[in-house]
């Protein structure tokens, strides 16, 4: 089985040097195959814009994150998912359990692994090309020609086998750059790795802190029905007693139907919460374990907004992956351009043929050196369309690497703000407990003595139930705050 070399029809020297090998020999070799074909391996992928993670920083409240290694990404991705949830679950471990378990980390790792192996592929070009074959070829010693085009000017019976080798000199830049755009997408995808794990933790909070919420609305809802139940007894004796009208009676069923539907709506809720964050941690069956709020007091919101915009212009990983994606684009159109200069190659091949027709053959053994200059003068504007394209592709990475840091620097705001105002919710809505609890206490001592209605302790017990409702949204609301404020910023826990 015989190759036949198809040369570049301009710009092609081609330097042969052989010993002891006859015309036909020669003439065999110089239709081996060329070397000088690269491959272009550069991936062009589009700039994920999604919310970010960090890669090294402070923490409002935690520890600093770190940029993933390929070593720690192939680790975390090999490593056992978690089987199981503990039956008291904290904030920290449910972010454990999700960043180990959550598929959606596992993807954006996978996508890190391969685009590491891309960067492998186009480094390949310059490396050494090494091919090892063989040939058998029973033939009617003469014969000139085949009924498949002109594949040799003679067949002849021979067997025999060799090693072939291509390595790339120069190509005055392009594989250079070619490689080093891959290496850079390499690292954004590393920090879009990073930003899925920071995303996920952020969900991971939110569903915690949802289900922790409706965990304590629960408790809320269910003193108000034991309170309530009380009352309602209280009453009915009185009732029957004649010492309340059945107004009064009406009033207190009424109270506790209210506080009954109050406390199946609360554990509907709690129960829709802990579906919600099971479904994070990655598990798609129930689990059967309760929620534990860290032991701690609440911290001041951060005073200085602006140093937590510059913190997160620098950390936040959507950020880096648009700052990688825009040099490994520049790096590509340069490559593009620099497919407009020559390409410098060698090749090489050695090799026996024991069974030989010795009319042609002089020697068992063969062997040759070359080296191949490609010089591209005309293809049709192909190469300069591409590097323009490549061009314009690049400045659309910087124009979204801009829009995005425009968003980083608002959302960051809004959130510092949110969490302001969150943390002087906690402070009011205490103030408006203890008012509404005292409130309470007034009231149910006045209708003990009959100087007021059912209907005035009616609206207590009301206003108490939706300020105890008030106080635990604003207290979860300053959590969430401090949670969406830390992603803001690029804080990995």
């Amino acid at each position: 089985m015989q190759k036949r070399m198809n040369w570049p029809c301009i710009g092609i020297l081609t330097i042969l040097v052989s010993s002891n090998f006859p015309a036909l020999q020669a003439q065999r070799l110089a239709d081996a195959p060329s070397t000088v074909m690269l491959a272009k391996n550069i991936q062009r992928q589009n700039a994920v814009d999604a919310p970010g993670a960090p890669q090294t920083a402070t923490m409002l409240n935690g520890h600093p994150g770190q940029m993933p290694s390929q070593a720690s990404l192939k680790k975390e991705t090999n490593a056992g998912l978690a089987t199981s949830i503990p039956q008291q679950l904290t904030l920290g471990e449910a972010e454990q359990i999700a960043v180990r378990n959550n598929p959606r980390i596992r993807v954006s790792q996978l996508l890190a692994r391969a685009q590491h192996q891309a960067y492998r592929e186009t480094r390949s070009a310059y490396l050494p090309q090494i091919d090892v074959g063989a040939v058998a070829a029973d033939a009617d010693s003469g014969s000139r020609f085949t009924f498949d085009n002109l594949r040799s000017t003679r067949l002849l019976t021979h067997v025999g086998g060799g090693l072939d080798m291509h390595q790339l000199i120069t190509d005055f830049g392009h594989t250079s750059n070619l490689i080093a755009s891959s290496k850079l997408y390499e690292k954004a995808q590393n920090a879009n790795a990073l930003a899925s794990q920071l995303d996920v933790v952020l969900v991971t909070d939110q569903a915690f802190y949802n289900a922790l919420e409706a965990q304590a609305l629960v408790k809320v809802a269910e003193q108000t029905v034991d309170t309530r139940q009380t009352t309602d007894k209280q009453i009915t004796e009185l009732t029957k007693n004649k010492l309340r009208s059945t107004i009064d009676l009406a009033f207190a069923d009424e109270n506790l139907a209210r506080a009954q539907l109050l406390l199946l709506d609360a554990q509907a809720q709690y129960n829709e919460d802990l579906n919600a964050l099971t479904s994070v941690l990655g598990f798609d069956k129930p689990m059967q374990y309760s929620l534990v709020e860290d032991d701690k007091s609440l911290s001041v919101p951060p005073p200085d907004q602006d140093a937590l915009v510059q913190m997160a212009l620098k950390q936040r990983p959507d950020l880096m992956a648009l700052d990688y994606d825009q040099q490994a684009a520049k790096k590509y159109t340069r490559a593009e351009w620099e497919q407009l200069m020559p390409s410098l190659s060698t090749m090489g091949v050695v090799g026996g043929t024991p069974v030989r027709d010795a009319r042609y053959f002089n020697s068992n053994w063969f062997g040759a050196i070359g080296a191949n200059l490609e010089i591209p003068v005309f293809n049709g504007f192909l190469y300069t369309s591409q590097a323009h394209e490549a061009d314009d592709r690049a400045k659309a990475v910087q124009e979204n690497e801009r829009d995005l840091r425009d968003r980083v620097v608002r959302d960051v705001r809004n959130a510092w703000l949110q969490t302001n105002t969150s943390y002087q919710k906690i402070a009011v809505t205490e103030k408006l407990l203890q008012a509404a609890n005292l409130g309470l206490d007034l009231a149910q001592a006045r209708y003990k003595l009959g100087l007021s209605s059912i209907v005035e302790l009616s609206e207590s017990q009301l206003e108490q139930t939706q300020a105890s409702i008030e106080n635990i949204n604003a207290q979860f609301e300053y959590e969430l705050s401090l949670a969406a404020l830390n992603y803001q910023i690029g804080n990995m826990p």
